[in-house]
């Protein structure tokens, strides 16, 4: 993991603001969504950006039964129960 240098002060309901500069480097939009992560003392946060439940690939995703599956798993699933 690699220091900013930037802190930030947690304010009353709990918000942190993420500089501009971060938000430009991890192309992170308004209304984008953050996954949190938590590593014994320390916070995670990463771009949220669906990927399939069996490999992790973020490509061709879609849903079956509320699970994000790529295509080639799907295809695979597909061809095991067929």
């Amino acid at each position: 993991m690699k220091s900013t240098g930037v802190i930030r002060n947690l304010d009353q309901l709990g918000r942190i603001v993420l500089p501009i500069e971060l938000r430009r480097i991890l192309n992170i939009e308004v209304g984008d969504g953050l996954e949190f992560y938590s590593d014994d003392k320390s916070i995670i946060l990463k771009k949220y950006e669906p990927a399939c439940t069996f490999c992790d690939n973020a490509s061709d995703i879609r849903v079956y039964k509320g699970k994000n599956i790529c295509g080639e798993c799907y295809a695979k699933l597909k061809a095991e129960l067929s």
